[in-house]
């Protein structure tokens, strides 16, 4: 398995992490098929998403698989009037990554990154390593550390139909 750069960051930061390999489907990129893949409950999978705000810019969002974003929560912590998702178009030349193997460490530029609340209730979570095919394992508060997470709610359940 050769490192990635996040792997690389969390080395040089002496923290500890697992890395898991999983066979990329690129039909179904979702944190589900990821979850399930890597055997990990699916809460604690957790998706990093590119958002831009009309005052700040581009943003990140870190949210458990199964949720989704809460963009007026988002908006109003983050000092926006609105927030909105950066086309898939231009997550790869904001970031570095493509979509499936986007991770909150080791963006091409140090963007602010709201972390869900949720994140503190587990022992270990799963983000991207950066590429698709590859979860890093690891202790929420050394994320939050690592990426000066700002922790708050910002997920909510998908609105049933």
């Amino acid at each position: 398995m050769k490192k990635t750069n996040v792997a690389r960051i969390l080395d040089g930061l002496k923290m500890t992490y697992e890395l898991r390999e999983y066979k990329v489907d690129e039909s179904d990129l979702s944190a589900e098929s990821v979850a399930l893949k890597i055997g990990v409950p699916l809460p604690q999978v957790f998706k990093t998403l590119v958002v831009c705000g009309d005052k700040t810019g581009v943003l990140l969002a870190c949210i458990p698989g199964g949720l989704e974003l809460e963009l007026k929560s988002l908006a109003m912590i983050s000092n926006n009037k609105k927030v909105e998702m950066v086309p898939l178009k231009d997550v790869q030349k904001l970031t570095g990554y493509i979509r499936g193997g986007v991770s909150p460490l080791g963006t091409k530029k140090q963007y602010t990154t709201y972390i869900d609340e949720s994140i503190m209730l587990w022992n270990y979570i799963s983000i991207s390593a950066g590429i698709r095919g590859c979860q890093v394992l690891l202790a929420p508060q050394d994320l939050v550390q690592a990426i000066k997470g700002k922790i708050c709610k910002i997920a909510r359940h998908v609105a049933e139909e």
